[in-house]
């Protein structure tokens, strides 16, 4: 492809990196030539992948560091373990996430909220020095169009068990923090070398619906779902391919799209910063 912003030996941290998009945005990159850092949950369940990787014709080998993103002390410990590798971080793809999960994190948060914001928000914090020191670097989350969903973000819910009885409020409103983040983050870093994309990878056949019913998933790929190969190409595009000065939007399908309402509001995007910012630095 035209227009490509890596060089071979580049490296690339991936979160949740052993099922779904996140699995094949990993095998593609070290395809391209990324050396490739697997943060997940559990060495078991990503040992498939690091084989995979390192069975490929590539020079450089996966690693695997644990991370739980439900608990601030396992991201800073991720972190800590990444420094003592001693590489440079051209790319950040968070893409780990949760739905339907109840209940509070490690931390105190509203589970949801806490695994696919905080958790990603720490970590690309923690992580942005790396970053804007290794050259040209950029930041990917993985939000969805359930953001359009999210009527408000209530932040008094945030420090609450879930609420709602599916889960789909609280994975709306965790999808539009993605988003606003990544736009937010934008905004800080401008005049470096980090750029930041937010993206809707399509309704994709992954685990993160494992709490469908067995007989309704069928039924559900009928209305559309994507493959995981289909569902990580706009990712891919995202750390690829797409131009610098776009840093900081939304993209589906490999295109720019517009969020919703909520999702271009720049004072919401600030606010929630500052409170992630004091959130994770006061625990």
């Amino acid at each position: 492809m035209n227009n490509e912003f890596y060089i071979h030996g580049q490296v690339a941290l991936i979160t949740g990196g052993n099922v779904g998009i996140g699995r094949i945005t990993a095998i593609e990159l070290a395809k391209k030539g990324f050396k490739v850092i697997i943060a997940g949950r559990s060495l078991e369940r990503t040992q498939p992948v690091l084989d995979h990787i390192n069975s490929l014709a590539v020079d450089e080998q996966a690693i695997f560091l644990p991370l739980d993103l439900g608990s601030f002390s396992s991201v800073r410990e991720c972190v800590r373990l990444f420094n003592q590798l001693n590489l440079p971080l051209h790319l950040l793809i968070n893409n780990a996430g949760v739905a339907g999960l109840r209940g509070l994190t490690q931390d105190g948060f509203e589970m949801t909220f806490g695994i696919n914001h905080l958790g990603h928000f720490l970590l690309t914090h923690l992580l942005l020095e790396k970053l804007q020191s290794s050259g040209h670097s950029r930041v990917i989350s993985v939000s969805s169009r359930a953001h359009k969903r999210a009527a408000q973000i209530d932040w008094d819910a945030l420090r609450q068990p879930t609420n709602s009885w599916t889960g789909i409020r609280e994975y709306s409103v965790s999808k539009l923090a993605n988003l606003l983040f990544s736009a937010e983050l934008a905004k800080r870093v401008q005049g470096t070398s980090v750029s930041t994309y937010s993206l809707h990878p399509g309704v994709v056949d992954t685990e993160i619906w494992r709490a469908v019913p067995d007989w309704a998933r069928p039924l559900l790929r009928l209305r559309g779902f994507l493959t995981p190969e289909e569902g990580a190409r706009t990712t891919l595009h995202c750390a690829m391919h797409a131009p610098k000065q776009e840093s900081g939007l939304y993209y589906a399908d490999s295109k720019l799209m517009q969020p919703a309402g909520l999702g271009q509001d720049l004072e919401l995007a600030a606010e929630l910063w500052e409170r992630s910012e004091e959130w994770v630095n006061h625990i």
